[in-house]
């Protein structure tokens, strides 16, 4: 049994994300293969040889894989799907958007952001915002699936020996082209992978009162900062702060939900966090169900005086 995970990368480096779909295809079981598609890719070749289980690496190098647009990745996937028994990809946005792609050229159905693995062919997945988990039994003769990364550990990015080779491009189809990409930089870790996110909610006022007060906190922590969609919508923040079930999925050590009541889509996206930790003047907010400590007090007295302490 052969498994082949889609590696993510920039054409510089791996990108975490794969690390977790390189283990649930470990749990599976089987010959791991990596596909790497980009343009001047080598160095990601190389990373993801190193990565502990990976029995192969192969590489897709050509300038219409630059931008790994979603409808050239896909035909270059079913192009080398022979002989695999699973394709698995991180269900990040990239995942999302070429692997549905590949299961419908295919003609087999996706299996969706798994959290784990019973066999081969039976997998646990989450359904109802998180509130059911469905187990499903595929009977196609390829598998089709992504991995939702927070139920997953990541697999070792060192100590694997795997062998690289080259793969002959496909043509590029033309379907899509890259205009422009704007990237946000920050200085603090991002939001997926932080090991603690300070996140703020509806509760927060403002933007101004958001960044005025939770900044301060996340830089003694050292934290990500995230917020709830109705922080976003009412624009206190960038749609990239979103923490949720439309927004990111996440699984840090310590998440802290100041000013977030709690709904379903926001529980969704944080609810696997090591340790919830909770502040918000309303004592029947959901938040504090999940919460492993809950503070019932006003966030505009009660997070000042953390940072104070800290």
């Amino acid at each position: 049994m052969s498994l082949l995970v889609i590696a993510e990368h920039d054409n510089a480096a791996l990108k975490a994300a794969t690390l977790n779909a390189v283990t649930a295809a470990a749990k599976i079981g089987g010959e791991i293969h990596v596909l790497v598609a980009g343009a001047n890719c080598g160095a990601v070749a190389e990373q993801a040889a190193k990565v502990a289980g990976v029995a192969k690496v192969k590489v897709a190098d050509a300038a219409h894989y630059a931008d790994q647009t979603a409808e050239n990745l896909a035909a270059l996937i079913v192009a080398n799907a022979s002989g695999y028994t699973h394709i698995i990809a991180a269900a990040t946005s990239n995942g999302k958007n070429t692997l549905p792609r590949v299961a419908a050229l295919l003609d087999v159905a996706q299996i969706s952001e798994i959290i784990a693995v019973v066999d081969a062919d039976t997998f646990v997945r989450p359904i109802y915002a998180g509130n059911g988990l469905a187990t499903v039994k595929s009977s196609d003769a390829t598998k089709v699936i992504t991995v939702r990364t927070t139920g997953f550990d990541a697999a070792a990015n060192s100590g694997g020996s795997a062998a690289v080779e080259a793969l002959a491009a496909g043509s590029d189809l033309g379907q899509a082209k890259l205009i422009g990409r704007e990237l946000t930089k920050s200085a603090r870790p991002e939001l997926a992978a932080a090991k603690i996110i300070v996140s703020g909610g509806r509760g927060m006022g403002s933007g101004e009162n958001y960044h005025a007060l939770l900044e301060p906190l996340a830089d003694k922590l050292g934290a990500a900062l995230g917020a709830s969609r109705a922080a976003v919508d009412a624009g206190f923040v960038p749609n990239d702060y979103q923490v949720g079930q439309t927004g990111k999925i996440v699984a840090p050590q310590l998440y802290f939900a100041i000013g977030i009541s709690g709904a379903i889509q926001h529980l969704a996206g944080m609810k696997d966090s090591k340790v919830i930790v909770a502040i918000n003047k309303d004592p029947d907010a959901p938040i504090f169900q999940v919460a492993d400590y809950g503070l019932v007090a006003d966030l505009f007295q009660a997070v000042p005086e953390l940072v104070a302490a800290l």
